[in-house]
């Protein structure tokens, strides 16, 4: 194999490995990706050179997209977004689209503002994914009816046609719709269910539905009243969470220690 031989430098070895990546990536051979992946980081920490190492983050950053795992690909997509270049991966536009849904899902809405809408890099190509441009600017803005519009228009024409994105496109577009839900209880101690539709666009039996759903679920913390037609905000006491947690570790710290101490006294 040309990888094991020792006339092959360290740059050619990464250049293989990314050719197979892309294979990987073209044929979706999971198993093979995350093989080559961690094969591309070992030869990166060796010393790898900088232009190199920039392509390893953005491939990444796609392939934890298409394993649902958001958080790290907006993490990578931050780090390469203003060094992108890699043309053989896919457009810049296409590479924007996809690490800004990423963004979209888990990063906290100051930060949306500061390192995507407004990084140059996107604003250079965000004309060509305008309904991503929607679906951010409307987040930002609290403008929900428009942020629930531009939804509708990021699965039909991105999550659906995108090989990386199109299995995670309900999970996606439901994560954007708690998020845009979450956000609007968090302005308000109570507020009607009228209102709460008319902020989205939809209808009330839809917002009714919705929430009992994602209430049930534990994703959203409110209370409905259906006979009031109101719902009430009801978050969470994080001190008093943070509380019992400290309590729970350390009774498994005092039990740990009693243990330790039996087997030293035998």
């Amino acid at each position: 194999e040309i990888l094991q031989r020792p006339t092959t430098t360290l740059n050619q070895k990464l250049d293989i490995v990314f050719g197979k990546l892309r294979l990987g990536l073209f044929y979706y051979r999971p198993q093979l990706i995350q093989k080559e992946i961690d094969r591309a980081h070992e030869l990166v920490n060796k010393g790898g050179d900088w232009d190199r190492r920039n392509r390893l983050k953005a491939i990444e950053c796609i392939w934890r997209c298409s394993q649902r795992q958001f958080k790290e690909a907006s993490d990578l997509f931050i780090e390469c977004l203003s060094t992108y270049a890699s043309p053989e991966l896919m457009p810049l536009s296409e590479f924007v689209c996809h690490g800004a849904l990423a963004c979209a899902v888990v990063m906290p809405r100051s930060d949306i503002k500061k390192k995507v809408i407004d990084a140059p890099e996107v604003v250079e190509v965000i004309g060509y994914i305008p309904h991503v441009s929607r679906l951010l600017r409307s987040l930002y803005d609290c403008k929900y009816a428009d942020y629930f519009s531009a939804l509708a228009g990021v699965e039909t024409d991105h999550l659906s046609v995108s090989r990386y994105l199109y299995a995670h496109r309900r999970f996606f577009t439901r994560e954007m719709r708690i998020r845009g839900y979450a956000q609007l209880l968090e302005s308000y101690l109570s507020l009607t269910i009228k209102s709460m539709a008319d902020s989205f666009g939809v209808t009330q039996e839809f917002i009714d539905g919705e929430l009992a759903r994602f209430v049930a679920a534990g994703r959203l913390h409110c209370v409905i009243d259906k006979v009031g037609g109101v719902v009430e905000t009801n978050r969470p006491d994080t001190k008093n969470a943070q509380y019992q947690n400290t309590i729970k570790q350390g009774d498994l710290l005092l039990n740990r220690i009693q243990k330790l101490s039996g087997i030293v006294s035998i």
